[in-house]
């Protein structure tokens, strides 16, 4: 039995809208620490452990000052939830400002800092990340740019490659081998046509071609036939796209179509999520496609203890605060005085977060398990659930 999901909820519908807010063009650190070396601190796992909090707060943005005091709430949050682990959070605001963010975070190292959580946009975690390595000191940051990851930086966000991955997967094991990439040619598409190709390639898939369009209507709908014309010659059997559902993804699912690619022997793969704007579920293209979903029963829970505990639902990015209080408090509770150094963090079964399972892997990315769903009747469907821990296949 297919289970079935709601239309999207509100919470769903936003976190398109913000997830943008964490790419941001930086510099890779991964250069500042040697590639094998076991970054991190030392503790005392019997006192309590300093952990430095960076939220965008004090930019004047009244998006952010929200979102500063939610990744506190749900930081808070997951410190209430620890059994025999005392944390010491300090928060530093960083004002969405790399310059701030590199210098409050080297007085967090000053302060006593064992771990730093945050910051969320990506020149601003690059920067601290910079700041706290002559100090030996981890960065957990909030975004979801693979650029910054490596060294001394992990980010916490859902990655593209992570999504892809599951995506292609899944895809191969129903019998699918030749992918055609669809993407924008902005940054993020760009990013997501990377993580799409070395996905295929890494699950044994072939790339039957890759097309890119400019993100304007007329744009889009110009390169229709082109990318069409494309699919069906080389004998594509999916159209991986990196569109989102707020933006390029509504043209591309109706103007594909309309230029004679069928979605019923063409399947649409999504490198995003369909069911953040409950009108995208009606669109005929994207019947019987395929998108990842995280474990909506740990995202429920999350939001009602939240809204339990602060009378308000949570921003859509502020489980990642609880996402690396959790995993902190989860390395500490072992009585390890390595608790967060790099070969720690990376541990292979992973951390329970508030969208399911995730692990941080050597390269400063993480991996989450991820429900693969469809939409069939304008409603989402699960395919195949999100797995509850690492080596059930993701």
């Amino acid at each position: 039995m297919f289970a079935r999901l709601p239309l999207a909820r509100k919470s769903a519908s936003r976190l398109f809208a913000f997830l943008s807010l964490v790419w941001l063009a930086a510099c890779d650190v991964g250069g500042l620490v040697a590639p094998g070396q076991n970054t991190g601190q030392t503790i005392n796992p019997n006192a309590p452990v300093q952990v430095a909090l960076l939220v965008p707060g004090g930019s004047g943005q009244s998006s952010d000052s929200f979102l500063a005091t939610n990744l506190e709430n749900a930081a808070r949050l997951a410190i209430s939830d620890l059994q025999g682990v005392q944390i010491d959070l300090r928060v530093y605001n960083t004002a969405g400002n790399p310059q701030q963010a590199a210098s409050v975070a080297a007085q967090a190292v000053n302060d006593g800092a064992k771990i730093i959580l945050g910051p969320l946009y990506g020149e601003a975690a690059n920067a601290a990340g910079v700041a706290a390595a002559p100090a030996n000191v981890n960065v957990l940051a909030f975004s979801n740019n693979p650029t910054i990851a490596g060294g001394n930086v992990f980010v916490l966000g859902p990655t593209f490659s992570n999504t892809a991955n599951r995506l292609v997967s899944y895809a191969s094991r129903q019998g699918v081998s030749r992918y055609m990439i669809v993407h924008g040619t902005d940054l993020q598409g760009q990013v997501g046509r990377d993580a799409i190709a070395s996905a295929v390639r890494n699950n044994g898939g072939e790339i039957a071609g890759i097309e890119g369009y400019p993100l304007s209507q007329a744009g889009i709908q110009d390169a229709a036939g082109r990318i069409a014309a494309s699919t069906n010659a080389t004998g594509a059997d999916a159209v991986f796209l990196t569109a989102g559902v707020n933006a390029d993804l509504p043209i591309l699912a109706t103007a594909l179509p309309e230029a004679g690619i069928s979605p019923s022997s063409t399947s649409f793969i999504g490198l995003t999520r369909w069911d953040a704007a409950p009108q995208a579920l009606a669109l005929p293209g994207l019947q019987g496609g395929l998108f990842a979903l995280p474990d909506q029963g740990q995202s429920d829970l999350f939001e009602s203890r939240y809204a339990a505990a602060y009378g308000g639902q949570p921003h859509p990015l502020a489980g990642l605060a609880y996402d690396g209080i959790a995993a902190i408090g989860a390395l500490v509770a072992q009585g390890n005085a390595n608790a967060l150094t790099k070969q720690a963090l990376t541990t292979p079964q992973g951390f329970q977060g508030t969208n399911g399972i995730f692990r941080f892997q050597p390269n400063g990315l993480n991996e989450r398990g991820l429900a693969v769903a469809s939409i069939r009747n304008n409603q989402v469907v699960i395919l195949e659930p999100a797995p509850r821990s690492f080596g059930a296949g993701l």
